[in-house]
C-alpha cells in the first residue's frame, strides 16, 4: 500500500484551508481531525502558509497528513519539507514538482484534466491525481478515465465538491476528494467548520457502506 493510499484508508478527504491563517490553524485542524479528517493541506497563496504548516506539523505530524497546497514551484517544496510538511498538492501537472517532493520522501498529488496529464504525472512519480477542476469534469469523464488509468493510481476530484456532488463521482471511481469551500472558508470558526466536517463525514459512511 502506498503512502496516500495509507491515509486515503482512514478517511479518504483532504481539508483544503484556503485564506487560513496561523492564528486560526490550530483550532481549525483540531475540529477536523476530532470528526476524522487525516489529511490537511495549506493552500500557497494563504497568508503566512508556511507557517501555519509548521504549527500543524508540530501538533498534528503523527496524525495527520500535513502539507501544501497550490503547490506551483520547487522552491515550495524545499520549504514545506523545511516546515516538517510531508504533502505536496498541485493544481497542475508539472514533473519538475512531483520530483522535487519525491526526492525529499514526501507524498505527490499533482492536478490533471486529460488522460495525457494524467499518465505524465504517473511517469514522473505521482502517489495520487487530483482531478481539477472537477466542474470541467464530470463523473462521466471521470468514470471513462477510470477505464484506461492504473486501478490503484488514487484519483480525488477537487472543485466545487459538495457533500451532494460526492456520489456520483464516488460511484464513477473517485479515490477521495479535496474539500474546499463547502467545508472551510477564510474567517470560518472553528465550530463551523466542525458542523460541516461533520456533514462530509456521514455522506462518507453512507458511500462506504454501499460500496
Amino acid at each position: 500500500m502506498s503512502r496516500l493510499n495509507h491515509w486515503l484508508a482512514q478517511c479518504p478527504l483532504v481539508a483544503i484551508l484556503r485564506g487560513i491563517t496561523p492564528a486560526e490553524v490550530m483550532d481549525v485542524a483540531a475540529v477536523l481531525e476530532k470528526a476524522g479528517f487525516r489529511m490537511v493541506e495549506v493552500p500557497m497563496n494563504s497568508p503566512d502558509a508556511f507557517t501555519s504548516i509548521a504549527l500543524l506539523s508540530g501538533r498534528f505530524g503523527d496524525s495527520l497528513l500535513v502539507g501544501g497546497g497550490t503547490v506551483t514551484e520547487t522552491t515550495q517544496v524545499a520549504r514545506i519539507a523545511d516546515a516538517g510538511g510531508k504533502l505536496v498538492v498541485m493544481p497542475h501537472a508539472d514533473a519538475l514538482v512531483v520530483d522535487a517532493a519525491k526526492k525529499k520522501g514526501m507524498v505527490a498529488v499533482p492536478g490533471f484534466s486529460t488522460p495525457t496529464e494524467a499518465f505524465t504525472m504517473i511517469a514522473a512519480g505521482a502517489d495520487g491525481l487530483k482531478l481539477f477542476p472537477a466542474e470541467a469534469n464530470p463523473p462521466r469523464v471521470l468514470r471513462s478515465l477510470r477505464a484506461v488509468l492504473p486501478a490503484e493510481m488514487p484519483v480525488l476530484p477537487v472543485g466545487s465538491i459538495t457533500p451532494e456532488t460526492m456520489a456520483e463521482y464516488w460511484a464513477a471511481g473517485a479515490s477521495g476528494f479535496g474539500l474546499g469551500g463547502a467545508l472551510y472558508k477564510p474567517g470560518d470558526p472553528a465550530p463551523a467548520v466542525a458542523g460541516r466536517a461533520s456533514v462530509f463525514m456521514r455522506v462518507l459512511g453512507g458511500l462506504a457502506a454501499r460500496a
